[in-house]
């Protein structure tokens, strides 16, 4: 029986000390396809944002922006983009509050320039993308500017709460530690996608497996009996609500949990 398995990216495909591959997760990976099995990266990444060195490991396709926009096959089966007006509205509220806010879409990311960028951790992921030549517009209230989903930094709870009076109409928000939020539409998560993507090959649930190592991996952790939580998942929680925890994704975590059930 043909099995299918999603893997999030940042912390489970990804070494959690230095970002890289491991080289027995690609291994890992190859031979389940080589079995016959299919695999899938479900992802909070935009797709632009889903680095040519994970597509190189050979996927059957991508779920991408929590659910948002997915592939098959090669194909663009689903998108989901927010209007012009809807970006506007989170645009003013977050600069009004002095929140740092990065918008995503399938074709670029983008952050509000219009002040000096404010917490840390912002300016860090600003200047990844620089180093890593990614083409960022600036001119976000330009009619032709939208997003899929979005994110923020933020300092004090005060500032949170008055930035979700605006957001809370049309998305969820994913608590990812710290001051560091998660923005996706209602009614679409990593589960959703899943969902998508196993009614398009006509794969029963039982012979689905999703790979996860944060909050924002949760709908999809949940949605299915078989259930993988890397080592080094944060936060620890996730470890009782899963079917099966590995090793950390720097050892041979990925490999560990397709040998134990059986795709390779």
């Amino acid at each position: 029986m043909r099995k299918i398995a999603f893997f999030d990216i940042d912390g489970t495909l990804t070494s959690e000390i230095d970002g890289s591959v491991p080289d027995s997760a690609v291994y890992a990976i190859r031979a389940a396809r080589a079995n016959g099995n299919l695999m899938f990266i479900n992802t909070g990444r935009c797709f632009q944002n889903v680095e040519k060195r994970f597509r190189a490991i050979g996927f059957d396709g991508y779920v991408c922006g929590c659910g948002t926009n997915i592939y098959c096959d090669g194909r663009e089966v689903l998108h989901v983009a927010q209007t012009h007006e809807t970006v506007m509205k989170l645009l003013y509220a977050a600069r009004e509050l002095n929140i740092d806010i990065l918008f995503e879409s399938r074709k670029e990311v983008a952050f509000d320039l219009s002040r000096p960028l404010r917490h840390p951790n912002a300016i860090k992921q600003y200047q990844h993308f620089l180093d890593r030549d990614y083409q960022m517009p600036e001119d976000l209230e330009n009619p032709n500017f939208f997003c899929d989903k979005f994110v923020i930094w933020y300092e004090s709870e005060a500032q949170l709460a008055a930035f979700r009076e605006v957001s809370d109409r049309s998305f969820d928000c994913i608590d990812r530690g710290g001051t560091f939020r998660e923005f996706v539409p209602h009614g679409y998560s990593k589960a959703t996608g899943l969902s998508y993507v196993l009614e398009h090959y006509g794969i029963e649930r039982e012979n689905a497996y999703a790979f996860g190592d944060s909050n924002n991996d949760l709908p999809m952790l949940t949605c299915l009996q078989n259930s993988v939580a890397m080592g080094n998942s944060s936060p620890a929680s996730l470890f009782d609500l899963v079917s099966y925890v590995t090793a950390n994704a720097s050892e041979n975590g990925i490999r560990r949990a397709l040998e134990h059930f059986g795709f390779i």
